[in-house]
């Protein structure tokens, strides 16, 4: 717990942060980068070179701050931080260096009015986060039976083009022996060496496919860039470089983004483009495990030929007699039933007892955030909406 004495400081850090956040964390990024290059390995440098994870850090760092003492506004984030960190091999002795630069950062930034005794209650601060996380993080790597940055050796044995930008990869241990089982909703990390950049880049895939006994599918969407966003260095070069045949190191499976497949509760599964990858895990599980429970599946996509996994979607409809499905197209020809043209609206497809049920939702962030307020606005309670994120979060449900 916070001290007395350094709790008056972190609650006048809070306007501060809204104000300088993300220049503290610029100098942070910055700083620690010149000071140790090698961590250039653990981060995603897309989202250095976009200002992506900048703006996300202020906002965590704003956050935390904010609900210093309110440990169930922040649960869920530093679950999903714990994950993360797991998933990219963070150790312990990570945490002084982080430390360090952030104090050093608040700092340079602040000047004069960084005092003292501020700088010393953030380093309380920051010091009761890093245990917390550490502590949370070991047990994950017990629990998941491994050492941090212990990485799974896996070959390539199928790679299936699901549309020009998508692919899904079957992978099998290079060993022969089985994989970790996952739950569905748990993503891997993938490790690759960007050559053009000299740096090994990890980026996190969501497992497409249920529970097997020797392989895992990923399904990855090449990302070419635009005037608003980087190129995808990691989904390129598997695109263009992963064949049958190749090895490349992930992860044992991470996330929380997992449901209890045997609940009885209605369940809504709801995306938008590769955000389905998680939801094909969902789906067939279900379908496999408790083949009575009441499914939503609604997904927005470009047009039905860019839906990802849309053989596997029907198997399941055949399988789960209670799993309606529903597709919002900004192409349809509305040569099916269950297809919708325009942006997606479930307020027709949400009955009363799935205003009970329990949600989970992946895509783009916008996406994400304005689907949970339309669900909010059907009288679902907050507590049964969950969000997969990739990229760096948005956290405006908290600040």
């Amino acid at each position: 717990m916070l001290s007395a004495a350094a709790k008056p400081y972190i609650d006048a850090s809070v306007p501060v942060l809204r104000q300088h956040g993300l220049a503290i964390t610029t100098l942070f990024y910055k700083n620690m980068f010149a000071s140790h290059p090698e961590l250039k390995n653990l981060f995603n440098m897309g989202n250095q070179a976009n200002g992506s994870q900048q703006q996300s850090l202020a906002a965590a760092v704003f956050a935390y701050a904010a609900n210093i003492e309110n440990s169930a506004a922040l649960a869920p984030v530093i679950e999903r931080i714990v994950h993360k960190h797991v998933s990219v091999g963070i150790k312990a002795e990570h945490y002084p260096i982080v430390g360090s630069n952030l104090i050093g950062a608040i700092k340079g930034v602040l000047g004069d009015a960084a005092t003292p005794e501020l700088l010393a209650a953030w380093e309380e601060a920051y010091g009761l986060l890093a245990d917390a996380l550490i502590d949370a993080e070991a047990k994950l790597y017990q629990q998941n039976n491994q050492q941090p940055d212990e990485w799974l050796k896996v070959k390539v044995v199928d790679k299936q083009h699901q549309s020009d930008d998508v692919v899904t990869f079957t992978l099998q241990a290079e060993s022969g022996l089985a994989l970790p089982k996952f739950k569905p909703g748990q993503y891997i990390s993938v490790a690759v060496h960007i050559e053009e950049l000299n740096l090994r880049q990890i980026r996190q895939y969501s497992l497409s496919d249920a529970n097997q006994d020797n392989t895992y599918k990923i399904t990855v969407k090449r990302e070419k860039g635009d005037e608003y966003k980087p190129r995808g260095n990691v989904s390129n070069w598997l695109h263009q470089h992963v064949r049958v045949g190749s090895v490349v190191d992930i992860s044992y499976p991470c996330g929380n983004f997992t449901p209890d497949v045997l609940a009885q509760q209605p369940i809504g599964l709801i995306s938008a483009g590769v955000g389905i990858t998680p939801m094909i895990s969902m789906v067939k599980e279900i379908s496999i495990n408790n083949p009575t429970r009441k499914v939503l599946f609604a997904h927005a996509a470009r047009s039905r030929a860019s839906i990802a996994h849309l053989d596997e979607i029907q198997q399941a409809k055949d399988e789960l007699n209670q799993l309606k499905t529903v597709f919002f197209l900004n192409e349809s020809k509305k040569q099916h039933a269950d297809e919708q043209e325009g942006r997606m609206d479930l307020s027709a497809h949400i009955s009363a007892d799935f205003k009970d049920g329990i949600y989970y939702i992946c895509g783009p962030q916008s996406f994400m955030d304005d689907q949970r307020d339309a669900l909010l606005e059907l009288g679902v309670d907050p507590s049964m909406i969950h969000r997969e994120v990739f990229g760096p979060e948005s956290l405006n449900h908290i600040i």
